[in-house]
């Protein structure tokens, strides 16, 4: 067995330029292989000319209704703020959430061009091996 079988990558944030204003990702289902236990997020950033873009992770019940940022004691890391000196970087967070569902929101204030990021969480510990990739 290898890592690509003990993990899967979904696409929360799609990587775009993003100005003043809050983002919301899509909807990641963590039941893959009968269900996920734990999760990283990926923050991958482009060129960021201005503005402070902070990032939080919110889990959900139903991935619909009842968004709530997931418990500080859950969280392993820091979740990052992206600024100026983040060009090309990447922010790693890992998670033991309690919901089905997870997003990733990014805020964004004092930015008039803004910058580029995207997010992507890396689902593993799951109850079926190998994880399937469809």
């Amino acid at each position: 067995m290898s890592t690509y079988d003990d993990i899967v990558a979904k696409k929360s944030l799609s990587p775009l330029p993003r100005t003043d204003g809050t983002a919301n990702g899509t909807a990641v289902d963590r039941v893959v292989s009968g269900g996920t236990g734990d999760a990283v997020l990926i923050v991958n950033t482009g060129t960021i000319t201005d503005g402070s873009h902070a990032i939080t992770v919110q889990e959900s019940a139903d991935g619909s209704t009842g968004w709530a940022d997931v418990a500080a004691a859950n969280i392993q890391g820091s979740l990052p703020t992206v600024v100026a000196a983040n060009d090309d970087t990447v922010f790693e967070v890992g998670f033991r959430p309690t919901q089905r569902y997870l997003r990733a929101v990014a805020t964004s204030t004092g930015s008039t061009t803004g910058g580029v990021f995207g997010c992507v969480f890396i689902l593993g510990r799951s109850r079926v091996s190998p994880i399937s990739h469809a």
